[in-house]
Formats: structure tokens, C-alpha cells, sequence
């Protein structure tokens, strides 16, 4: 193959088949039966991560890169270069990668509306996936990522690699060995600033951008800069909030913690948007504000997600996880009797995880073909994936109060009051006058976990999915 310099690569267009020959003491020929060779998807932020994630394990070669973004390629592609990387080949349009016979593996790191899509596409192709949580957008995506995966037995890794931690194993096994009581609550915490985005006027669509095949699923609408290339997260047709974000780690530690949970019998959820500056306003729509109470019978899941931290405020950051039982309270790995003193370690507490770090114990499955000893197979990742959309669900049908005004919708527990309690009393940081301020509040939604549908709620049974753009339409049968 001819050797291609960083000049002609930067003069070519980027496109699908280009390939970069860079040479590499350990790698092999392509195609070589050991070598297991992943394609990125999504490589700008959190794809950066997987191209070094996956450089790092014998065997394993980063065979191919894809985004939209011409000038990301280029710079993922001269930091290869730069590290004497081995052969990389590159596309735009994520429907040509998975063409290739030479991709073994998948690694979707896209915005949150393309990651079950590319899921399914990936199993029906032939590849295995780690798709970044949360693998789906809505909770029917979630579940045709699961059947892909059976259908074509297929390895599917979700990206909560908490699951990999042996600390977290450890106070999870400590909550269900029965020794301190029964879980009554298992509690999230998702507290980073999240502050105003402002807003970006909308403009010709950058060269250098394929917009078109960045919106995917997603209506189509004018390109402007808060959306690519994060603050999409905050705009209900790409992302789900921060509890879809750094969220979803707490938020799947805390289903967990519940022993055999998947969905629970029901939710509901309270918060708002609430930014700095003249208007009070900002182009963002998802809450940086809310509080999701999910009812599994005798345990209480309970989630707080608080953006107005660390910056003009009291109020530190917390990502975190607690849980509360009918001796005290675990958290950060110690017990504490009726939530006082110094706490106790855990002690000798026997659990099981699996091998390796999370992009580890993905290509040691690949390899192996066995499902079992995955450290976060996608139906787990769906199930707490689901729960952030669940919250959401219930936040979006909900209805405006005043801040003064006290309700026990959420639940009357000690835990869930002090929540509410906290998630008011954090606007201050903003200066929010109580009297005259209003937060937004959901219905109690019931679910009928067999079906993973509400019961008697159209309007939130609407919200399970979404009208898709063709031809980016997650099937209803895989």
C-alpha cells in the first residue's frame, strides 16, 4: 500500500474507504485471526477515550475512525500518526463502515439519538458493540438493542463502567447480603455544574460538518453551535438531560443495589431549568434541576440531579451514590448506624465482578463469546437507561407550582422531603425569590414492567418512543 503523508491527507476528502498506512511494532496484517479490530464512531469527546481504551489492549487494533466532523478525523487521525499508530481507515457515514469486512467490533461514543441505532445496524452487520450509555434515547430503542443483540448473538457492552469497580461491587454486596437490614432507599446523586448555555444564532452549515447525517433520527432542523459539539445534551431531540448523561452511572449503581430490579411499578418527577442572566432563560430545554422518585415495592429509588453547583453557589458538586437501610446508612464505602459517627468499614464481604476494565472485559467477551461474564451487558444498560427516560417522562407531562407550596406526590419518606427540600433551596444560588418562583412537577406515572409500557397514559406511552427520520429509523422488528 502506498504510504499517504499527513499533507495528502489533509488535501483528500474524507470519506468512506480512505485508509492511513502508520506503522506499529506490535500490529499485524489486517485481517490477522488474532487481532480483534474496533471501529470508533463518534470520536470527539468521549470517543477519544475509546481510541485509547482499546489502543491500549494486546491484540486489539483500532482499525477504523468515523465522525462527521472533517477536522475531528484529521486530529484523531495526526495524534495516531504521532503516536505511530498502525493502519487506520476512515469514514463519515457510519452505513459505509459497517460495511467493511475487516471491522470485527463497533465503539459508539455519538450523541445519545444515535446510539441504538448504530446498536441494531451493528448486530444486524455482523459486529459486536460498545455502545456509551445510555445505549438508547427512549426506552423502546433500549429494548431493540437487547433483541439485536439475541437475534445475532451478538456481544453488546454498555458503557457504566462502574460495574467494572470493585469498590462499587463491594458496597453492593454489602447492601444485599442482609447483614445491616432491608434496602429502604437506594439514592443517586448527579450534582455538576450545568449553568446557562446561552444562546447561538443559527448559521450555514460548516463545511466541514455532514449535519444531515449528524441529526440522524432527529427531525431535521437549522445547524447552530450549541448543539454541536456538547451542549446537545440539553435539547430533547439529541439528549436526556444529565440524568442521561452522568447521570445514568449513579443511576444504574442505585438499580443495582436492588436486588433482581429491572423496571419499577412507578415514577414521578419534579424540577425545572433554571439559568442565570436578564431573561432567566436560556436555549437549553432539559432540566438542570430535578428530582425522580421510582417505586420498587419495599426499596425507594430516589435521584437528585443538580446542575447549580460549583460555581455562584453553596452548594458543592456530588456524584455519588447512598443507601439506606433498616440499620443506617452505606456510604463511601463505610456504614454508618442511624446515619451518625464515624462509620465502619464493610469488612469481609464476598462478591463477584468480572474481569478487566470495562473496554477490557468487552474484548475478553468478544473473544470468548460468552454474554455471563460481561461486566454491563446491554440489558442491564437498558434497564437503568430506561429509568433516566422514565424520569424524563414524567418531568415533561408535568405541570407548574409555586415554590411555597408543600406535596407529598413525591413521597412522604424523610429522605425524599430532605431531596425536595435541597433541590429548592438550590435556586437560591441564582436568587430565586421562593414567592414568586414555580418548579415543574410530574403525574405519578404507572408502568406494567411486561410490557415496559404505562398503564392508561397515551400521552406518556407517546413519549416510549419517537417519529423517526428517514431513513434512520430504529425497526420495530430487528
Amino acid at each position: 500500500m502506498k504510504k499517504v503523508t499527513r499533507r495528502s491527507f489533509v488535501k483528500s476528502t474524507i470519506g468512506a474507504g480512505f485508509g492511513l498506512a502508520l506503522a506499529r511494532p506490535h500490529s499485524k496484517v489486517l485481517g490477522a485471526n488474532s487481532d480483534i479490530r474496533v471501529a470508533v464512531v463518534g470520536i470527539n469527546g468521549r470517543g477519544g477515550n475509546h481510541i485509547d481504551g482499546f489502543r491500549q489492549i494486546p491484540g486489539v487494533r483500532v482499525a477504523a475512525l468515523c465522525d462527521i466532523d472533517d477536522y475531528v478525523i484529521k486530529r484523531r487521525v495526526a495524534q495516531l500518526e504521532k503516536d505511530n499508530a498502525h493502519q487506520v481507515t476512515t469514514y463519515k457515514d457510519v452505513r459505509k463502515l459497517l460495511e467493511d469486512k475487516n471491522i470485527d467490533a463497533v465503539s459508539v461514543a455519538t450523541p445519545n439519538h444515535w446510539h441504538s441505532l448504530i446498536t441494531v445496524w451493528g448486530c444486524q452487520a455482523g459486529k459486536d458493540v460498545y455502545v456509551e450509555k445510555p445505549c438508547s434515547h427512549n426506552v423502546f430503542e433500549g429494548r431493540q438493542a437487547v433483541a439485536a443483540s439475541r437475534k445475532y448473538d451478538r456481544i453488546v457492552q454498555h458503557g457504566t463502567q462502574s460495574r467494572a469497580s470493585r469498590s462499587w461491587a463491594k458496597q453492593i454486596a454489602a447492601v444485599q447480603s442482609g447483614k445491616y437490614g432491608k434496602l429502604l432507599i437506594s439514592k443517586g446523586y448527579c450534582c455538576k455544574p450545568r449553568w446557562s448555555i446561552g444562546y447561538k444564532p443559527t448559521e450555514a452549515i460548516p463545511g466541514n460538518v455532514d449535519f444531515d447525517l449528524w441529526l440522524g433520527p432527529a427531525r431535521e432542523q437549522p445547524f447552530h453551535r450549541n448543539l454541536v459539539h456538547y451542549n446537545w445534551h440539553w435539547f430533547w431531540d439529541f439528549g436526556n438531560g444529565d440524568v442521561g448523561n452522568q447521570g445514568v452511572h449513579q443511576m444504574d449503581i442505585a438499580r443495582w443495589a436492588i436486588k433482581g430490579a429491572t423496571l419499577p411499578k412507578s415514577v414521578v418527577s419534579m424540577g425545572g431549568r433554571y439559568v442565570d442572566g436578564p431573561s432567566y432563560t436560556d436555549q437549553g430545554e432539559t432540566p438542570n434541576m430535578q428530582l425522580a422518585v421510582y417505586d420498587y415495592g419495599e426499596t425507594k429509588l430516589v435521584f437528585e440531579t443538580r446542575g447549580l453547583v460549583g460555581k455562584m453557589s453553596d452548594f458543592p458538586r456530588k456524584v455519588d451514590n447512598e443507601f439506606y437501610l433498616e440499620a443506617g446508612v452505606i456510604r463511601a464505602g463505610k456504614f454508618f448506624e442511624n446515619d451518625r459517627g464515624p462509620g465502619e468499614d464493610l469488612g469481609d464481604v464476598e462478591f463477584q465482578i468480572g474481569d478487566g476494565n470495562i473496554f477490557e472485559n468487552f474484548i475478553n467477551s468478544v473473544r470468548s463469546r460468552r454474554r455471563h461474564g460481561q461486566h454491563a451487558d446491554i440489558l442491564e444498560g437498558h434497564y437503568s437507561s430506561a429509568l433516566c427516560h422514565l424520569g424524563n417522562t414524567s418531568y415533561r407531562l408535568g405541570w407548574k407550582y409555586p415554590f411555597n407550596m408543600n406535596t407529598t406526590s413525591l413521597g412522604e419518606s424523610e429522605v425524599i422531603t430532605d431531596s425536595f427540600r435541597t433541590v429548592l433551596d438550590n435556586t437560591k444560588a441564582l436568587g430565586v425569590d421562593p414567592q414568586r418562583s414555580t418548579y415543574q412537577l410530574g403525574p405519578k406515572l404507572k408502568i406494567d414492567r411486561s410490557t415496559e409500557r404505562f398503564i392508561n397514559n397515551p400521552s406518556a406511552n407517546l413519549m416510549m418512543s419517537r417519529f423517526y427520520r428517514k431513513p434512520f429509523v430504529v425497526p420495530s422488528s430487528v
